[in-house]
């Protein structure tokens, strides 16, 4: 595809934070998703990339996925997948389990009809 045929893939718009491991640097570094589609992300982070270079994002429920940075601009920067993946499950939900932290609350609606009391 050329950059300009790159335009039309469907992305949706979301502030997620992810994780990223950059080829050749140790450790890994906080990024904001400020977009995503099925063959890449646009993201956000205080740190220098390189186009090109190879690097793996941790997106929440789906896990570690690898790409490569496609452009550079400022602190805002592309990476694209090697391979395609289902951006509907990065926007599903966090179910509730055994590892939730305690301080989380489940939502009013899975409370008992009747436990809040009107004021």
């Amino acid at each position: 595809m050329t950059d300009g045929e790159h335009r039309h893939i469907a992305r949706d718009s979301l502030f997620v934070l992810a994780d990223l491991r950059i080829d050749g640097i140790e450790g890994e570094h906080r990024i904001r998703v400020r977009n995503l589609s099925a063959g890449g992300l646009m993201a956000e982070g205080a740190f220098n990339v390189q186009r090109g270079q190879l690097v793996w994002t941790q997106l929440r429920n789906i896990g570690w996925v690898e790409g490569s940075v496609a452009w550079v601009q400022d602190s805002r920067f592309g990476i694209a997948f090697r391979e395609d993946i289902d951006p509907r499950v990065v926007r599903t939900p966090l179910a509730a389990g055994e590892t939730t932290p305690r301080y989380v609350r489940p939502p009013l609606s899975s409370l008992e009809q009747g436990a809040l009391r009107k004021i």
